[in-house]
């Protein structure tokens, strides 16, 4: 097995950023956007962005699902976790994202709803068994990555004939929003000029690299399947670079060691059993995008908490002095929001970006203050 340490040596990464200056063409400048999160938590975490050429720009993308979680499916949550005799159950870091008028389901729990922290769904399941009296609500945020084991749950439901038990679906696709970046007037017009893209690694362990080959089909757009260590997304820079000096756009996989062409078709197959595409669904910072969230099939609708329950979507419009959307969709950095780091910080969150560690917000934070610091007293 190799180690992981082996895709963090120093040297190595030295090495490969040297090759990256000496093939980066000083006459023209570079811009890749990371889609993923957490290409852009190491990208902070290992400062990546200090070994590479000046003219070599990275762009973070809306590649954290709690980030792009929009504000009226919260609000729906938090209702939903009102309800007499309701559980609701969710990952750790969906609980501080906030909605209207910055109410989160951890402020929620604080006025006494019964809202759980579970680090897997079939801990839901497992609660819903042991509270036969009360409605246990499993609310299902992620990408592909994390929808096979939702699927996985609902079936386990349906075995067990536990009627007590259903999910809150938030799950979403990612192909959709890539196209929604590259359609949008800012890439049209050039205000979003981008010369490749670093593709989510784990969501293609699922999906296989060909969902994403309708990127450099369709734009012209180089495509790089990428993990998440330093010398992985360094290397994809050195991919991506020199896909651009050839004028090629093709879908190129790094992460052999972790994803293939086809994906895993068991995963697949268990997504396309449970589920089925919604028409349209919000995204926060891209706004209602087509075919991009799933919703539980009709034979599953027993299960469905948006079939069994009362859930009111209002309409809900973040702060507005809060750029978390215009970083989501590459057009501002972290720095760029005056709230950064004064009115929104890790405990004081006032933006989705702020919240998730594979948020850009959370991971300038994190590593980037303390860099700029450096080079301050330097």
């Amino acid at each position: 097995m190799i180690l992981v340490d082996e895709f963090r040596d120093r040297d190595v990464a030295l090495r490969i950023a040297r090759v990256i200056g000496a093939e980066a063409r000083p006459e023209r400048s570079y811009a890749f956007m990371e889609f993923c999160g957490g290409h852009t938590h190491a990208i902070f975490r290992y400062a990546i962005e200090d070994l590479l050429p000046a003219n070599i720009r990275m762009v973070h993308g809306p590649g954290c699902p709690v980030c792009v979680l929009p504000i009226g499916r919260i609000d729906a949550a938090i209702a939903l976790a009102g309800q007499p005799g309701v559980t609701l159950c969710t990952y750790g870091d969906v609980l501080r994202v906030p909605g209207s008028h910055r109410r989160s389901l951890l402020k929620a729990k604080a006025e006494g709803a019964d809202i759980r922290v579970v680090y897997s769904p079939m801990d839901a399941v497992k609660l819903a068994q042991a509270s036969p009296d009360r409605q246990v609500v499993f609310l299902a945020v992620g990408f592909e990555t994390t929808t096979p084991p939702t699927a996985v749950v609902v079936l386990e439901a349906e075995r067990l004939g536990l009627a007590n038990f259903s999910v809150f679906c938030n799950h979403v696709l990612t192909p959709p929003a890539i196209a929604a970046i590259l359609d949008s007037p800012e890439a049209q017009g050039g205000a979003l000029r981008l010369d490749g893209i670093i593709g989510p690694a784990h969501v293609s362990a699922v999906t296989g690299s060909r969902a994403f080959a309708r990127f450099p089909r369709d734009y012209g757009q180089p495509v790089v399947i990428t993990g998440f260590e330093p010398l992985d997304v360094l290397q994809a820079i050195l991919m991506l670079v020199r896909q651009a000096n050839a004028g090629r756009g093709e879908i190129e996989n790094q992460f052999t060691r972790g994803v293939t062409e086809d994906g895993n078709r068991h995963a697949q197959g268990l997504m396309a059993r449970v589920f089925e595409s919604r028409e349209t669904f919000a995204w926060r910072g891209l706004g209602q995008l087509p075919a991009s969230g799933i919703r539980l099939r009709p034979e599953f609708a027993a299960w469905d908490a948006e079939r069994r329950f009362s859930l009111p979507e209002p309409e809900a419009e973040p702060p507005t002095a809060c750029r978390c959307g215009a970083i989501l969709r590459g057009l501002a950095r972290p720095a760029d929001c005056r709230l950064f780091g004064t009115g929104c910080t890790p405990d004081n969150p006032i933006g989705a970006c702020m919240v998730s560690s594979e948020g850009a917000c959370a991971a300038e934070w994190a590593y980037g203050r303390a860099r700029h610091r450096g080079k301050e007293t330097a």
